[in-house]
């Protein structure tokens, strides 16, 4: 057992937020912490980082916290930074502070042991090498450029300050930083959020292959059954653990509440039965014995309780839209889309009730689609147009960061002033803003309050059309299934942004990819998308068989040694001073020179090709997987990239 809490509590002043809570983390387990929002999952998180205190309880229950040894916990916190003056390099590069200290001391060592051959200096290095090497030593700096670039950052990103950063980039960062210090438990509260589907791909490999224990509080269901194997639900304010995967959780959740149901009915009607009896028979003399029975049966059955029924607290409106569009709802040609340059060119027809998703890297256009579509930026080229009797509702991200000092009621009302108070309290009911509810402040409320008051205001607008930019940010597990309801019920039609792969498997009939610099549409949604991802890497598992493709990573890193920037040019004569040889002939020297230049040039495409089969291996779901791979493939990435170098310059040189 690496870590325990035993019959915990957390109280807030008078509000009891976790009681009789038990929960292990056992090796290198990864766990799922699920619930509702406000369940207490990120106190969970913080009882166990230390930043909590276990409340005194009047019991004799044992309470405590038991760990295995000293563990290091890392927990990933918003708005970590203590000095934001700092380069995202000086920041990151602190999750290496023992490594570097003990690089420093070994270095020190060597100088030691060549001056003075001390037994004691010798043991010293070498139970500090064996550490060294255990800690990850001789892989740090490629393993901090792979994970820096994976997140998204350039080079140049990291001698900027960290205050020049997106919040969402200061997450990524502190998350980067949270990786790469290797914890010994290591706590994650909503790690996919601001991360793109490649990103979120990668790390799913990354934790899955993490030796070391990892706790997770999350809303992506498809993430949590990609990298957990255990599950925590907090309900009631209590946890209980379930072993398996987010989609296990839920079946073996069906099935106990089945179960229990089932054995409460029984219960009932043999109680019910045995009362029958007593009723029947109390007044007859003969018949007291066995009445004295039955009712001692009844008192002494160990009784079960009807189960509580999930707390499935959701949302919905049912609604149809004002008016039906024409068939043909919008087509977009050779749309350029951009600011001060063309991010992306888009080519696609949307007919009346079809759903698209729009899946893509972060910064790669998908949002900025949206607001080209919805007349906030000008499109950079191409056209595109909607069809007649089209009513759009547009859901945007900074919509969840909406203040006023309004109340719930007093801001929907305002927008929908012929409205009755009963139609208002109505239709905000069905977004889950209650009697109380409809009294708070708009700043009071959480994200996914506003989320949910945002979309109110949308759908009661009875558009025909949906654009809808992230919705389910904030929204907690329960909320999505919520909105995943009410969108497939709805006839009109949606284009939507999404970064949670389930709810667009859910909702999009059709996806929109960017990819690779290019935007493709994929008619059959994200199953064919997922198809297709899975041909490649068979086609190309097969080519590699068949002798066809590259050569695998492990045989690549060799013979990339093999291949210096020297000998990659080595066998082509040089060209200096050529003049000062016996028997110079100018014409031949320029038919060799040309010779060589069409050398170089064969060189330098099969370089260029080396590197873009490595780029495109990179960009493989299996290879996002493997780390170790990935780390390969990185460092023959640089290897090909400093001979291709070598190689322009030897052109360059043998032109002029």
């Amino acid at each position: 057992m690496l870590y325990q809490i035993c019959n915990g509590a957390v109280r807030f002043a008078a509000e009891t937020v976790l009681e009789h809570i038990n929960f292990e983390i056992r090796n290198k387990e990864k766990i799922a912490v699920v619930g509702r929002n406000g369940c207490g999952k990120t106190t969970l998180l913080k009882l166990i980082a230390g930043e909590v205190e276990l409340s005194k309880r009047d019991s004799d229950e044992d309470i405590y916290i038991a760990r295995a040894g000293k563990p290091v916990i890392g927990y990933l916190k918003q708005n970590a930074f203590e000095d934001d003056s700092l380069t995202m390099e000086q920041e990151v590069r602190k999750a290496f502070s023992e490594l570097l200290a003990m690089k420093a001391e070994m270095e020190r060592l060597v100088v030691l042991m060549e001056k003075e051959n001390e037994e004691a200096a010798v043991s010293r290095y070498v139970r500090l090498e064996e550490r060294f090497a255990y800690l990850g030593g001789y892989s740090f700096e490629k393993e901090y450029e792979i994970v820096i670039k994976k997140l998204g950052f350039s080079p140049e990103d990291k001698q900027k300050k960290l205050s020049e950063f997106s919040g969402g980039q200061q997450t990524k960062i502190a998350f980067a930083r949270m990786l790469l210090s290797k914890p010994d438990i290591l706590l994650l509260d909503e790690p996919t959020n601001h991360l793109d589907i490649a990103t979120i791909s990668w790390l799913e490999g990354y934790l899955k292959d993490y030796d070391r224990a990892v706790v997770i509080v999350s809303h992506d269901r498809m993430f949590l059954d990609r990298v957990v194997d255990v599950v925590y639900e907090i309900e009631y304010k209590t946890a209980v653990r379930y072993p398996g995967n987010y989609s296990a959780f839920v079946e073996r959740k069906r099935l106990n509440w089945e179960k229990q149901q089932k054995d409460y009915e029984l219960q009932q009607k043999e109680i019910e039965r045995l009362q029958t009896l007593v009723e029947r028979f109390k007044n007859k003399p003969t018949k007291v014995a066995m009445t004295r029975s039955k009712l001692k049966q009844i008192e002494h059955m160990v009784k079960i309780d009807a189960p509580a029924r999930y707390d499935l607290k959701s949302f919905h409106a049912d609604f149809q839209p004002a008016r039906e569009s024409v068939t043909d709802v919008l087509r977009a040609a050779q749309l350029r889309i951009g600011y001060d340059r063309p991010l992306a060119e888009v080519t696609f027809e949307q007919k009346k009730g079809q759903k698209i998703g729009i899946i893509g890297d972060n910064g790669s256009g998908k949002s900025t689609l949206l607001r080209t579509l919805t007349g906030q930026l000008e499109p950079l080229g191409g056209s595109f147009a909607f069809g007649d009797r089209v009513d759009i509702g547009y859901f945007e991200q900074q919509m969840a960061q909406y203040t006023s000092d309004k109340t719930v009621l007093e801001d929907f009302w305002e927008e929908f002033p012929d409205l009755k108070r009963l139609e208002v309290r109505s239709w905000l009911g069905a977004f889950l803003f209650g009697q109380e509810e409809v009294f708070k402040k708009i700043d009071m409320l959480s994200g996914g309050e506003k989320v949910r008051l945002a979309l109110a205001k949308i759908f009661r607008r009875l558009p025909n059309y949906l654009i809808l930019d992230e919705p389910t940010n904030h929204m907690d597990i329960v909320g999505k299934e919520s909105l995943e309801a009410m969108l497939k019920a709805y006839p009109g039609s949606v284009l939507f942004v999404s970064h949670d792969r389930y709810f667009v498997k859910e909702i999009a009939d059709s996806l929109l990819v960017f990819e690779n610099g290019t935007v493709n549409f994929y008619p059959f949604g994200y199953e064919q998308y997922w198809e297709k991802l899975q041909a490649d890497e068979k086609e190309r598992q097969d080519q590699q068989a068949d002798g066809k493709a590259q050569p695998s990573v492990k045989s690549t890193v060799v013979s990339a040694k093999d291949r210096s920037p020297e000998k990659a040019v080595d066998a082509l004569e040089p060209l200096k001073n050529v003049a000062d040889r016996k028997g110079y002939n100018p014409g031949k020297e320029e038919a060799k020179r040309k010779r060589r230049l069409e050398r170089l040039e064969m060189l330098i495409a099969q370089k260029e090709e080396e590197l873009a089969a490595y780029q495109s291996q990179m960009k493989e779901p299996s290879i996002q997987s493997d780390f170790e791979k990935l780390m390969e493939l990185e460092a023959l990435c640089t290897a090909a990239d400093e001979q291709l170098e070598v190689l322009m310059t030897e052109w360059e040189e043998s032109g002029s």
